[in-house]
């Protein structure tokens, strides 16, 4: 299994990423955070050095003049040895004494300044103060700079930044473990699923009994519910499989009799009778193999072609003049009415021809009993889309009309039928979205077998 179809995976990364993005701001921060210290650190080491040289400047030959501390630049050195540089101007930026000419900054006004600031190729943190003297006869203000280079500043950063990155560090795999270790447990009653299902026997169909929380417990119920249908179509096979096998072993142990009977006579005329009988019974057990064979196609969905656009029109005049030639040896007038116009609808063609077929098969078998002039019309109407069988025969009650539609239930109408040819048609009808329907004949004696298509398939 690949790790992107993996949902362990998909659930880590997704849960990683945002931790990863919040450690990586976190150590954004402490970054800024270490700059941030460090500065003010060393910015009072610069502020305490201005103020020991401004305590040391005095007025003498009427001028400044600075008697530097060795100790006021002394406290600007660290390990890292960067330069340091002071100076001290006098009123108008006039440069007095230090040992580097340090520019000014902007913004006079405040005692104490910082800024970093580029001095001859090289990056500095400056700090100015200003200052007047305190003599009772003389005032004049003057400036002190002081500034080094940022490698102290930048080693504290770093050293303090190191320490965070530790502590960021071991938080990340604490909780990268956790969240690790809480995907696991999240995911064990999914494990425990797939084992359960892994586990079962291939045959059985019975629901899943397992302890699940909820979220997986709707997946539990959806399983049960599909293992619940799957173990209805299992007993609608079974149980269409014995009738079938049932239906079929009758004529099939009527031609073993009959040949067993005839070849027990010597009658010429017996053997005559014994074949007619046997051609009788082989007819339709053939019939009943078909429509079987029919049944179980039309139960197959993988091997239901796609619906295609057709003319109900010409369906039901090929399904017509197929059927003409045997109701005409039965004496049946058979006829059909169609509109002048096409009725196109979306089906396949050959199942629709098979659906009026049986229809009109039914008709000629029960529809004819008990009249004079029996006639079967085959009708196609136009709106809604819809094709109509109707025979003048006895028809069928009404409590019973859905009965009918049953695999092998003949009702009470005596004959050689097997039960399926309706059950054939009510599922043609439904694979076409339509829906069959018997109802009483036009002229109150007989049955209308409808197949109504919906308005949208027009």
């Amino acid at each position: 299994m690949s790790v992107r179809n993996s949902l362990y995976w998909r659930l880590l990364a997704w849960l990683l990423l945002p931790l990863l993005g919040l450690a990586a701001l976190m150590l954004w921060q402490a970054y800024l955070g270490a700059r941030d210290t460090a500065d003010r650190a060393f910015d009072r080491l610069l502020e305490a050095a201005s103020l020991a040289i401004a305590e040391q400047v005095k007025w003498q030959d009427n001028r400044l003049w600075l008697d530097l501390p060795p100790a006021a630049l002394e406290m600007l050195a660290t390990d890292a040895e960067e330069r340091v540089f002071y100076a001290l101007y006098a009123t108008g930026d006039e440069f007095v004494t230090g040992n580097a000419r340090l520019p000014a900054l902007e913004g006079g006004g405040t005692a104490l300044r910082f800024a970093d600031v580029g001095w001859q190729d090289q990056t500095l943190r400056l700090g100015v103060r200003e200052a007047r003297l305190e003599d009772w006869d003389q005032q004049e203000r003057f400036e002190v700079r002081v500034a080094h280079t940022r490698e102290g500043r930048e080693a504290l950063a770093f050293s303090l930044f190191q320490g965070s990155l530790a502590r960021v560090a071991l938080l990340a795999l604490l909780a990268t473990g956790v969240l690790v270790l809480a995907i696991r447990f999240a995911l064990a009653p999914l494990t425990r699923l797939r084992r359960a299902i892994r586990a079962r026997d291939p045959r059985t169909l019975a629901p899943l009994e397992l302890a699940l929380p909820r979220e997986l417990a709707e997946l539990r119920e959806t399983l049960n519910e599909l293992l619940s249908r799957m173990r209805r179509v299992r007993a609608n096979q079974e149980r269409f499989i014995g009738d079938a096998s049932h239906q079929l072993r009758t004529p099939l142990a009527g031609l073993s009799a009959r040949a067993e009977l005839a070849l027990r006579q010597n009658d010429p005329d017996a053997w005559r009778d014994a074949l007619q009988a046997m051609r009788t019974t082989s007819a339709s057990a053939a019939h009943l193999a078909v429509q079987l064979l029919s049944l179980t196609r039309l139960n197959n969905p993988e091997a239901t072609p796609e619906l295609e656009p057709l003319d109900l029109t010409r369906v039901a005049r090929r399904a017509t003049r197929h059927a003409l030639s045997a109701c005409q040896r039965a004496g049946i007038d058979l006829g059909v009415e169609t509109p002048e116009s096409a009725v196109i609808v979306s089906g396949i063609d050959w199942q629709l021809e098979e659906a009026l077929a049986n229809l009109i098969d039914n008709a000629r078998r029960y529809g004819s009993q008990g009249r004079d002039d029996p006639c079967v019309t085959v009708r196609v109407n136009a709106s809604p889309p819809a094709l109509e069988v109707e025979d003048n025969g006895p028809g069928i009650p009404a409590h019973l009309r859905l009965m009918v539609l049953r695999p092998f239930f003949r009702g009470q109408a005596p004959g050689e039928g097997s039960g399926l040819g309706l059950a054939i048609v009510d599922g043609i009808a439904r694979s076409h979205g339509a829906r069959l329907s018997l109802e009483e004949a036009y002229s109150g004696h007989g049955l209308r077998a409808i197949i109504r298509f919906p308005e949208a398939h027009a």
